[in-house]
Order: structure tokens, then C-alpha cells, then sequence
């Protein structure tokens, strides 16, 4: 796929040698040609100057063949304006503006415009957006306060009941995937060998969830 990415800054770098690196031609636009410094040596994607919301630069950049278009410039107004213009008038349906203030980003979901709005998360969101079948996270909330996370267990957890981790970590699993089935979770479920395990949860409390999956139960307590 062709993914077309407005901003060569951290996240647009990262996310254009990502890309690069999953077998994707990708196409990077910022208005500051210094700017594609940030982009490794072997980079080998197209470097377009100028703004995204221009027709003329965004057809230099192969926004007629794109698959997706990703907005992650420094300016809200920028990112939200260009992220509109690729799906409208090109018919890129795969879009994504990254909004630094998250009580616009809600507006801006409203007339179709996924966003996204903490720096944290932002290339991972874009990343699950874009290319669902396999990027990290599962899933956040538009605020980024909430996640759903697949974690690690350790082995000593099989044969326990997933309401035993849920107590120890103060969590809630919400399903796991075994054996590529995913099942919802009842009071009886016992973690069995190769399940995989995922949890809704606050972001704060991620670090906290993760120490608890991968110790021990009687070293969580």
C-alpha cells in the first residue's frame, strides 16, 4: 500500500521508517526541507516540501494511489484541513489526523475524521488504524485514558482462574484469544496454556497491570 504522511517529525519520521520497513512505498510531505533530516540515510520514500493541504503537492506526493493518509504535523488546524482534503476531494478513505487539544479531537471524530490526541500514543494508534491486522495497541479511547492491551502472562498463571489475575491486578480481562478463538470471559474461566490474554484498563495503570501478569501469583500479592 502507498501511505501518504503529512509532518516529518518524530511520529512522521517513525511511522514512515515503519512503514518502510512492513513493505509499504510511502510518501512524506512537510513545509520545512530540513525537516527530512529526521529520515534515515537508505530511506528510500518520496520527500515532498510544502503543505498537505495543497492538491498540487499532495499529487506529488501519490495521493491519487494512496491507501491511507496520515496527518501528525505540529498544527491542528493543518492536520484536521489536509486530512479532509485527501478524503474528499481525493476519495482517501483510510485517514488520520493527529489533534493536539483532545476536546476538539471529539469534534473532529464527528464528521469523520479519526484522530488522534497525546503523544504517547500516536504512532501506535495511527499504526492499529491503518494497518489493523497487526500493530500495538489493540485499541484507546480518542482521550487516550483508556486501552485495550494484549499482555504477557507468566506461565505460573495456567490453571488459575482469570477472576484471580483480574483481583491481583485490579483489571478487567476482557477476552482471550486461544487457540485463534476469542472468548469472553466468565467466573469460571482458568488461564490454560497459550492463552492470550486482554485487558481494558487506564493507561496510568498499564505499568502496574504488566508487573502483575508476568510475575508469579504468589509474587503479585
Amino acid at each position: 500500500m502507498h501511505i501518504v504522511i503529512m509532518g516529518c517529525g518524530r511520529v512522521g519520521s517513525t511511522l514512515a521508517h515503519i512503514l518502510e520497513d512492513n513493505g509499504h512505498s510511502v510518501a512524506i510531505i512537510d513545509r520545512d526541507p530540513q525537516a527530512f533530516r529526521r529520515l534515515r540515510a537508505g530511506f528510500r520514500g518520496r520527500r515532498v516540501t510544502g503543505v498537505g493541504f495543497d492538491r498540487d503537492v499532495l499529487q506529488e506526493a501519490g495521493i491519487e494511489t494512496a491507501g491511507a493518509y496520515v496527518a501528525v504535523s505540529s498544527g491542528d488546524n493543518s492536520n484536521i484541513i489536509s486530512a479532509r482534503v485527501a478524503r474528499e476531494t481525493f476519495g482517501v478513505d483510510n485517514v488520520v489526523a493527529r489533534i493536539y487539544d483532545s476536546r476538539r479531537a471529539e469534534v473532529y471524530q464527528r464528521l469523520g475524521i479519526p484522530t488522534v490526541a497525546t503523544v504517547r500514543w500516536t504512532a501506535d494508534q495511527i499504526l492499529r488504524r491503518i494497518l489493523p491486522e497487526g500493530a500495538e495497541p489493540l485499541w484507546r479511547d480518542p482521550t487516550g485514558t483508556v486501552v485495550l492491551a494484549e499482555v504477557a502472562t507468566n506461565p505460573a498463571w495456567v490453571g488459575t482462574k482469570v477472576t484471580d489475575l483480574e483481583e491481583a491486578a485490579g483489571v478487567r480481562v476482557a477476552y482471550v484469544n486461544r487457540m485463534g478463538e476469542a472468548l469472553v470471559t466468565k467466573n469460571d474461566t482458568v488461564v490454560q496454556e497459550g492463552d492470550i490474554l486482554h485487558v481494558i484498563a487506564a493507561e496510568n495503570d498499564m505499568d502496574r497491570v504488566n508487573k502483575v501478569f508476568t510475575a508469579a501469583p504468589e509474587e503479585s500479592h
